[in-house]
């Protein structure tokens, strides 16, 4: 054998190992994943008062678990879960009014590509929950008492799982989620925070 044909022979080899299948998500498994995101509002988060004054919400980054079923061959539904994510609450000009806590847990329905290869994409569409609590107020706004209303909208999902072994990938996924919620202040509400975030995140997944 020439060293040609030997070279020919070792990347035909290599390219064959990379192409091994690893685990595919066939419907009855299941993938868990561990991660974090960062939660980025939208630039242009509401208004109050009959819109005179608008609202600046803070990013925040916190622990994520996804737990993901597939019901038919490469078709899932996940939840995500997370512990509560903080936020600012400032009045542009006027400064920080407001602290809050919320957690969004998240039901989508996504489609894995390639779940056989090295490199798996996927998009997904659901739907988002909102629970906030533990508001708190300050500033402006100091010594009243500020509610922000429970929230549910639609969130969508897309990402790239990278295969390190038969069963383990990193992920790299960003979701997007509808969230309107009424602020009231002493019982009244005063107008709407719209926070609509992207959220961006990396994980170690692991299918089963």
């Amino acid at each position: 054998m020439n060293k040609r044909t030997y070279g020919g022979a070792l990347a035909a080899l290599a390219l064959a190992c990379l192409s091994q299948p690893v685990l595919a998500q066939s419907a009855g498994t299941w993938s868990v994943g561990v991660g974090a995101h960062q939660v980025k509002p939208t630039s242009d988060n509401g208004s109050v008062l009959d819109g005179d004054f608008d609202l600046d919400i803070s990013e925040n980054a916190q622990p994520t678990v996804t737990f993901e079923y597939f019901i038919r061959n490469d078709l899932g539904i996940e939840v995500l879960a997370s512990i509560p994510f903080e936020h600012d609450i400032d009045i542009v000009d006027v400064g920080r009014v407001a602290t809050t806590k919320q957690l969004p847990p998240t039901v989508t329905l996504q489609y894995h590509f390639n779940s056989r290869g090295m490199v798996s994409p996927f998009v997904g569409a659901g739907i988002n929950y909102t629970l906030f609590f533990s508001e708190k107020t300050s500033g402006a706004l100091e010594g009243t008492t500020i509610k922000l209303k429970d929230s549910w909208g639609p969130a969508a999902h897309a990402g790239v799982d990278f295969m390190i072994g038969e069963s383990g990938a990193i992920r790299v996924d960003v979701r997007w989620m509808d969230i309107d919620t009424d602020v009231e202040v002493n019982g009244v509400k005063i107008g709407t925070a719209q926070i609509d975030p992207l959220a961006y995140g990396v994980a170690y997944v692991y299918r089963f």
